[in-house]
């Protein structure tokens, strides 16, 4: 039966990813409780498939999760679609972007990632980074654009019009350099007959020595040897050390004209973990205790990309969609048991393992805290899995991920007109040189 809910434990959640809304699900099922879930978006966008919004095999709107829909009959949670800018830990309050005040009983902070630059010259102004949905849409409209300008005109090829850099070796970076590849030499061909995707180029730069460093020796070959087959030049070894409007530059001295230089090299937390009152670690997240509370504060949880989760003898776990979904229900449960009386427990991560998709049908995956190895098809079927598990635990709809991973199997190197036709997003002007 329903109680009272003015009178209830009040929880403030900032950021409505992974670990708020799975947070904020678990806390409306407790009649004692009631949530406020600040995102600046009104959205949940499924993050790990960013990447094939950005080279249009998804649409945006099949990844993007209104919170209005996810929480529909659950009117223990409010929304509240702001930005917030300003977190204060010892009132448990948050300062919105129009002035607005929010306090609650708990606060939670769930606020994500974003890039990390590294104070690379250049990175935060001509860099594409893949870290939202309209980071997606704006890689996407880039590359639909300079296909359009070298159709029109097959000289720009030369400028470097069709040469895409990716930053960054992680799953970002493999993952975008794989999808990319299957755009630019299986579909845009059918799209521009006449013009010579060959002269195009899809180079993936990582100062490592090794693509998906977290992976073994084994995975690291076959990820390499997938791309490369795929026609991905791989400059290992070094880094970028300047992003330009129209190229880069490398740590060996040399220089690739481009347009396009998609950023996945690396990510901090989201502003507002600077902005709390609260010290900051690693990667400027924020520290946590075993039960997920900040150190000193103990109404105030961070979980998610946000924190830095303590697991055994690692200093943290790694930003992961599972790691953050898993996280955000057990703050849940912690908040619930102080107000039952049962206390806090220290959080314990089901290991799902690590995975990243290169292709059609080609994936690698290390399943469990054992990391059983996977290739191929079944790190594919492994890859979906989870996927699919997160998605449906955020209350997402899942009839278009099956569609798409139906199609993408079974269909290889298909579009719909609608993907590649261009939409309304802002974009900063190419500057063609002499050429225009």
């Amino acid at each position: 039966m329903e109680s009272n809910r003015s009178s209830s434990t009040h929880i403030v959640i900032v950021g409505g990813g992974f670990a708020g809304v799975a947070c904020a699900k678990v806390l409306a099922e407790d009649s004692r409780t009631r949530v406020t879930l600040v995102d600046q978006n009104g959205y949940h966008q499924f993050q790990p498939l960013l990447y094939q919004v950005a080279t249009a095999e998804l649409a945006g709107r099949d990844m993007a999760f209104d919170h209005t829909e996810v929480f529909r009959g659950q009117d223990a949670v409010t929304l509240v679609r702001s930005e917030v800018v300003a977190a204060d830990a010892d009132q448990r309050s948050v300062t919105l972007s129009d002035g607005g005040t929010i306090t609650g009983d708990y606060l939670v902070l769930a606020a994500g990632a974003q890039p990390n630059f590294f104070h690379t010259p250049g990175a935060q102004e001509f860099a594409f980074p893949l870290y939202s949905l309209t980071d997606a849409r704006r890689v996407r409209e880039r590359v639909l654009q300079l296909f359009a300008d070298a159709s029109a005109k097959p000289e720009l090829i030369d400028e470097g019009a069709l040469n895409f850099v990716i930053v960054g070796g992680g799953p970002t970076g493999v993952e975008i350099a794989g999808a990319l590849s299957e755009l630019v030499y299986d579909v845009m061909p059918h799209r521009y007959p006449n013009l010579a995707v060959a002269g195009a180029r899809i180079i993936l730069v990582d100062l490592g020595r090794a693509l998906l460093a977290p992976f073994s020796d084994e995975s690291h070959t076959y990820a390499a040897t997938q791309l490369q087959q795929r026609g991905v030049e791989l400059r290992l070894g070094t880094a970028v050390t300047e992003v330009a409007r129209d190229h880069v530059s490398l740590r060996d001295k040399t220089t690739i004209p481009t347009h396009l230089v998609i950023w996945g090299g690396g990510e901090s937390a989201s502003a507002i973990a600077g902005n709390a009152g609260i010290g900051q670690g690693r990667g400027g997240r924020i520290d946590v205790r075993p039960d997920l509370s900040v150190p000193g504060h103990p109404n105030v949880f961070a979980v998610g990309d946000v924190a830095n989760i303590p697991h055994g003898d690692e200093r943290a776990l790694p930003q992961l969609g599972s790691v953050a979904q898993q996280s955000g229900a057990w703050a849940a449960k912690n908040i619930i048991g102080d107000i039952g009386g049962t206390g806090r427990e220290s959080f314990h991560y089901r290991d799902k393992g690590i995975m990243a998709m290169i292709g059609r049908k080609a994936a690698v995956a290390e399943i469990g805290p054992h990391r059983h190895e996977l290739h191929g098809r079944l790190a594919f079927a492994s890859w979906l899995g989870v996927h699919a598990e997160l998605l449906a635990n955020a209350g997402a709809e899942l009839r278009a991920f099956v569609a798409w991973a139906e199609e993408f199997y079974f269909r290889p190197h298909h579009r719909s007109a609608e993907l590649l036709d261009p939409e309304q997003v802002e974009l900063p002007r190419i500057h063609w040189g002499q050429s225009r």
